[in-house]
């Protein structure tokens, strides 16, 4: 067991400083290496293929499918590793059936109107602010809406942007992705440069002290659950009804460029899709491009029926 518990720290180590995995990636494999090995405690054969396999089907009487794989996806990176380091007579994922059928979710979106209706009502709370404080925070947080639907950024994506990464005069962000991938998205709509000049200059000195572009109250980086709070607190003052996430920024951002017959390929670099099959589940949202089509594009159309 302790051979086990060994491996797995070497195994985060050489993520953490090897292959320079983001913080959240090394959490994840954290907890499902220790995971596996609370669950092979007591147990002989922790390396072999009978226990990975009772595991992986203890995982499917707990959890969701995308969840169970993305633990299978942990493991078997792990024991890839171990077998490349030859620690393993073999690797217990040979020859072992891992396939399983997972629910294809589309992704929640938000409709263009109730986007309106949220900036709209940040605005206008912004012109009714009663104290600097209230200002304040309103500057902050459309310059925060306003950046994750103009770019669709992730929400960690956002958070992580240092000043540097920000140019205004160009309307240039450096985002950095997933997989420690950058990608470079122009802003081209004024009134969002404005909202983020405005920013800047309202918070200069805490973004100077803090070292990241987003601060919250107390000079610190502005965190993921934060803007999660303010963006349901928001949609609720603004009497939206849907849960709103800060991910469905993202979402909406990829489905209305779908509609305004933007190619699915610029969308898949805009959002740092490495595969154009992740971008792809995008195409089955469209509602309103599809009945566009079939309203005004459909042969039936073109058939003129003598109803004598």
């Amino acid at each position: 067991m302790n051979i086990l518990n060994n491996h797995i720290a070497e195994y985060i180590e050489y993520c953490e400083y090897r292959k320079r995995l983001d913080s959240k990636t090394l959490k994840a494999y954290r907890i499902d290496l220790n995971q596996y090995a609370a669950f092979c405690a007591g147990r002989s054969g922790c390396f072999g293929r009978a226990a990975v396999d009772d595991f992986i089907t203890s995982l499917h009487r707990k959890f969701k499918p995308k969840t169970v794989r993305r633990k299978i996806a942990s493991l078997k990176a792990f024991f890839r590793h171990l077998e490349y380091r030859e620690l393993l007579a073999e690797n217990p994922f040979v020859r072992l059936d891992i396939r399983f059928r997972e629910a294809k979710l589309l992704p929640k979106t938000i409709p263009f109107h109730s986007i309106r209706t949220f900036l709209s009502g940040l605005y206008a709370q912004k012109s009714r602010a009663e104290s600097g404080y209230q200002l304040r925070c309103c500057i902050r947080d459309i310059a925060v809406v306003e950046l994750l639907f103009a770019t669709g950024m992730r929400i960690s994506e956002l958070c992580s942007l240092k000043p540097s990464d920000i140019d205004l005069e160009s309307g240039n962000i450096l985002i950095y992705g997933k997989g420690a991938k950058e990608r470079i998205i122009q802003i081209g709509n004024q009134e969002v440069i404005a909202a983020l000049t405005l920013y800047r200059e309202t918070f200069r000195n805490d973004i100077e002290a803090c070292g990241y572009f987003f601060v919250n109250r107390l000079r610190r980086k502005l965190s993921d659950q934060s803007v999660r709070l303010m963006i349901d607190h928001h949609a609720k003052r603004s009497g939206i009804s849907q849960h709103i996430t800060p991910h469905m920024f993202r979402h909406s951002f990829a489905t209305l460029l779908l509609e305004q017959d933007v190619d699915i390929r610029y969308i898949q670099r805009m959002l740092g899709h490495s595969s154009i099959s992740t971008t792809e589940i995008y195409t089955h949202v469209s509602s309103a491009k599809q009945k566009d089509i079939l309203t005004n594009k459909h042969p039936r159309n073109l058939m003129e029926m003598d109803k004598g």
